[in-house]
């Protein structure tokens, strides 16, 4: 039963966060195509862990970490491209829905397999804290592939993707080893950064489609 109620929990929350970022949007986005995305994250997540399985011979921790955020960010990034070829996909904001939507259901099969193989504990130390993560780390890809839909350039989503990898890469960085108050400050700043870049995405992009009224 407490296995259950974790995995709700897990589930509500994501989606909880998945309706935050979405209704944002002036102009929302057809239901199967977030619906498709969101699948296409779950399937990355199994992709990336596919490649995580092989790390973990290297000596050297800070590798692991590194490839680990390549892996997860790059499948991501993956499954988020699926959707800008789409007619649907039609002005910079649909880069951060369909960013955020793969991020999500890459965190949701991910907390799922984590609350399956490690009980009701995981649900809590795992599944609050980087649920927003995994879509705050892809918020730099959806500005590079709204950027790149508004001015060109082909290198708006390498600078987006290695950005994302470098945050996640911090970010975790920063979760291991021991917990003194210097690391948990440092860790405290790199969110507050995420948040702060997401932030600014969105309100770009918000602008931009004020100026811009799709016409039906």
């Amino acid at each position: 039963m407490a296995v259950l109620l974790a995995l709700l929990l897990s589930t509500t929350l994501t989606f909880a966060w998945l309706w935050f970022f979405v209704r944002r949007d002036r102009h929302p986005e057809p239901a199967w195509l977030l619906a498709r995305t969101f699948g296409w994250g779950m399937f990355a997540w199994a992709v990336a862990a596919a490649f995580e399985g092989s790390f973990g011979h290297l000596p050297l921790p800070w590798l692991v970490l590194l490839l680990s955020a390549v892996a997860e960010e790059a499948s991501k990034f993956l499954a988020a491209s699926t959707a800008t070829t789409e007619h649907a996909f039609d002005e910079p904001m649909d880069g951060l829905v369909y960013a955020v939507t793969a991020a999500l259901g890459f965190a949701l099969l991910e907390n799922l397999t984590y609350t399956m193989g490690f009980g009701t504990h995981a649900a809590a130390w795992h599944a609050l804290p980087t649920t927003l993560a995994h879509a705050l780390f892809s918020a730099p890809q959806g500005y590079a592939f709204g950027g790149r839909y508004l001015r060109g350039g082909r290198w708006w989503r390498s600078r987006g993707l290695l950005l994302s990898i470098g945050l996640h890469f911090t970010f975790n960085g920063l979760l291991t080893g021991g917990a003194d108050w210097l690391q948990l400050l440092a860790l405290s700043a790199v969110t507050a950064l995420m948040i702060a870049l997401a932030q600014r995405y969105y309100l770009h992009f918000e602008a931009h489609a004020r100026e811009n009224p799709q016409t039906p």
